[in-house]
Parts: structure tokens; C-alpha cells; sequence
């Protein structure tokens, strides 16, 4: 059993350091310890350096963090992510009783806790959780949680949402099987109830669980109880069938028909891992009504992703029809809408998007070529998708004359560019050469 554990951060340098090495044992032993930098100003990640088998940035969040994480190459080769607190301490062989627990054929589960501080009845807080946990199937990120990347990858990683990822991730999961509640107990830090109130601890933590228990949305309750949740955002992937001779047919002359269609493949693969990297909210993806691959199958049963088929029409009224969709009914979340034609498009750009909508009725990454790359709404606005002639150099600014006419507020963040034509392709080879140290830009026919 191969095994990665995953440590979310942000400036926690002197307890990353001292947890890191407690894990060295378990580094001898083969497993790996991926650390991801949450934007972090204290050391952190200068003391994950030389501990860590891999340190990775990503948008502030924790599920942001987590789900970074379990896209490392590192952990796609694992069979078992364990997430870990960097105030959490694993017991002696941790990956042995982990394996142990999945032999009898459990797909998760998490360790009991122990909770290390000043005041007395701590332990019975500790024997409260563990207790709650068993019977009612649900494990909080404390006890760090383990899970098999394939089951993870299933129900679509931690859920893009400001506090109780860890709830919500465990509650998919037990649809699926309940968990292996081991007995070993990981020691996690009691600064919480030591540096707030014990009491007022327990009062907060109740009134959150019971809060969210009744229907409150994540969201609403890190604002209530004074956090600051990064903006949310749902993302539609707009993809046209990775299919030779259908598939990038502007490519077909350098990359051939079949070139072109992997090259179509690896650039949705490519958007839809930023896009779920990102965490800003539910991925989905839309595909061209006239032509479906089994990948869209794949995706869907393996990965948890949702395919839709787009309306037929011109792009506009495929968009159009997108937005208007998930703004019915009224109060769904902000929407953002891609194509899969951008390879340089981070999770930092997801996430300015989603951010830019709090204060704007649309946000925008224009193309170097005259189109768009990015949109994101926080309504419907149909009228913005009509009479524009797509692929032009005038999209970007027939769009623009749309908003303008319907008083719209939008904001535009730095332009990107596409991959339409063989320049296009040249340029994204050679930055993956600059990136990886290699001397020439691939051509594949």
C-alpha cells in the first residue's frame, strides 16, 4: 500500500517543523508528505524544504489546500491519502494500522484523538468525538481522516466551502461505506480551547455543528462567527469532444488529425484539474451536443465530475443557455464559465475571478487574439452572448458594447491567450520545455 500523507498550512512554521519530523520515520518507511502552502509569511515553506517530499502552493482554504494536494503527482501515485493537521501527532506506525484497516476492506476512515492541553476535561471532549464518530459514521479533520485516492477522486475531493469540509467530505463518503474507526489515537493541539475559553470552545463548536446540521451553508457561517471564506463560484467547463478530425482542426496540419484530438484530451484534463484545484465551488462539465467521447464516461464514473450536454446553437446561445440554467432558480452561486483552450489559466485566476464578482456583475480574462478566455456572472445576462461574432478580434469588444448597453458592472483581469492555431501550439511547447529543462518544443503526429 502506497501511502501520501497531505499537509494544508498557512504560517505555522514552528508546528510544521516539529510535525514534519515526526513523520521521518514514516518517510523511511517509504510513505510521502506533501505540504501545500496556503500563502504562508512566516518560514513555512523554507521548513517544509528539506522534510517534505514536495511543497506546493494554493489558494488560501483548506478544502483549496487538500484537494492541491491530492493532485500532486506525488499523491496520484499513492493508493492511500492520509490528511494531516500540522497541530496533529500520528501514533507509532500510523501506515501499518492503515493498512491493516484496509485489508478488511474498508475504503476510509480515521484514527482516534487524543487532544493535548491544560484544561482537565479535555479528555472527555477527546472520548466525546471519538465516540460521535463511530456511531454516527462522520470523522472531523482532526482525526485524520484517510481515504483511497480512487474513492476520493470519486465524490469529487473536499468540497469547496469555507468550514466543514471535513463534515461534508465525510458524510459522501459514508454513502459509500462506512468508515474504519481506528483505536490508535493521534495527539492533536488543544491551543483553541487554551487560548479561547474552554467553554466558550465548546459552546462556538456546538453552535457551528448545529447550525450546519440544520441547513445553514458553510458560507453564512464563516461570516457569523467572524472568518473570512475566500469568494465562491461554480465553474462550467465549455469542452468540444477530443475526437480526430472534429478536435482542434486548426492543429491537424502540424499535430495530424490524431494529434490534434490528444492534444483537444490533455488540454480538458489540463482545465478541469486548475478548475477543481481551485476550489471555488462545483465543476462541471459541458460537451458539444454533436459529437461524445467515452472520456466524458470516464470522467463522470471514475472522477465524480458531471458531464451535461450543451444546447445546440453558436456559442452564445450555448453560454447563454449555460447561465441561464444555473441561475434558475434565483440565489444559485456566481458562475464561471472556460474553455479548455487555455493552458497558462492557474487556480489564482480562478479564484481572482470569483472574487471580482463580489463587488461586479461580470468578470472577464480577455485573449490576446480579441476573445475571451474567462467569464464569470453573478446573474443572468443573456443579452451580453447576443450579436457578437465569435471567434473574431471584435468578441471581446462587441461583449463589451453589450454590457454597456444593459448598464452592466464587469471588470477585466490581465489578458491570457489561446492555443488555436500552430504558433499558438509552438508557444505552449516552449514554455512546458522552459519549465521542465528541455532543450526543444515537441511536435507529436
Amino acid at each position: 500500500m502506497k501511502l501520501a500523507v497531505v499537509i494544508p498550512v498557512l504560517n505555522e512554521a514552528p508546528l510544521l517543523a516539529d510535525c514534519l519530523t515526526a513523520l521521518e520515520a514514516l518517510r523511511a518507511r517509504g510513505v510521502v508528505v506533501i505540504v501545500v502552502d496556503g500563502g504562508s509569511e512566516d518560514g513555512s515553506v523554507a521548513a517544509a524544504q528539506d522534510r517534505a517530499d514536495a511543497v506546493v502552493s494554493a489558494p488560501r482554504g483548506r478544502a483549496a489546500q487538500l484537494n492541491a494536494g491530492a493532485c500532486h503527482p506525488l499523491a496520484r501515485a499513492a493508493d492511500v491519502l492520509l490528511f494531516l493537521h500540522a497541530d496533529t501527532r500520528l501514533p507509532l506506525r500510523a501506515d501499518e494500522a492503515i493498512r491493516l484497516g484496509m485489508a478488511r476492506g474498508a475504503v476510509w476512515g480515521r484514527f482516534n484523538v487524543r487532544i493535548a492541553g491544560r484544561h482537565p476535561l479535555l479528555s472527555v471532549v477527546a472520548s466525546m468525538m471519538n465516540w460521535r464518530s463511530c456511531s454516527t459514521g462522520i470523522a472531523t479533520g482532526d482525526q485524520a481522516m484517510f481515504v483511497r485516492r480512487r474513492v476520493f477522486q470519486s465524490v469529487g475531493g473536499f468540497p469547496s466551502q469555507a468550514l466543514m469540509e471535513d463534515i461534508e467530505l465525510s458524510a459522501r463518503l459514508r454513502k459509500l461505506a462506512r468508515p474504519v474507526c481506528l483505536r490508535q489515537r493521534v495527539t492533536t493541539s488543544g491551543r483553541r480551547w487554551d487560548e479561547q475559553g474552554f467553554w466558550q470552545t465548546v459552546w462556538l463548536m456546538w453552535r457551528l455543528r448545529s447550525a450546519y446540521a440544520r441547513g445553514v451553508p458553510a458560507q453564512k457561517l464563516a461570516t457569523r462567527y467572524g472568518y473570512s471564506p475566500r469568494a465562491a463560484a461554480a465553474v462550467a467547463i465549455m469542452a468540444k469532444a477530443p475526437v480526430a478530425g472534429v478536435a482542434k482542426t486548426r492543429l491537424s496540419g502540424l499535430l495530424g488529425p490524431a494529434g490534434a484530438a490528444r492534444a483537444q484530451r490533455g488540454f480538458i484534463l489540463r482545465t478541469l484539474d486548475t478548475a477543481r484545484r481551485a476550489s471555488i465551488g462545483p465543476v462541471a462539465l459541458q460537451y458539444d451536443v454533436g459529437v461524445y467521447h467515452r472520456l466524458f464516461s470516464l470522467l463522470s464514473e471514475r472522477c465524480g465530475v458531471p458531464c451535461v450536454a450543451q444546447v445546440q446553437g453558436d456559442l452564445g446561445r450555448r453560454m447563454s443557455a449555460v447561465t441561464v440554467d444555473h441561475f434558475f432558480p434565483v440565489g444559485r452561486a456566481t458562475l464561471i464559465i472556460v474553455g479548455t483552450d487555455c493552458p497558462v489559466l492557474t487556480p489564482a485566476h480562478f479564484q481572482a475571478a470569483a472574487d471580482a464578482l463580489i463587488d461586479n456583475d461580470a468578470v472577464f480574462i480577455p485573449a490576446e487574439d480579441g476573445g475571451y478566455v474567462l467569464v464569470g456572472m453573478r446573474r443572468a445576462m443573456p443579452q451580453v452572448f447576443e450579436r457578437v461574432d465569435w471567434s473574431t478580434p471584435r468578441t471581446m469588444a462587441q461583449t463589451r458594447e453589450r454590457l454597456s448597453q444593459i448598464y452592466a458592472r464587469w471588470v477585466e483581469l490581465p489578458a491570457l491567450w489561446d492555443v488555436d492555431m500552430p504558433a499558438d501550439w509552438m508557444r505552449w511547447q516552449t514554455l512546458q520545455a522552459q519549465t521542465s529543462g528541455q532543450q526543444k518544443p515537441a511536435v507529436t503526429r
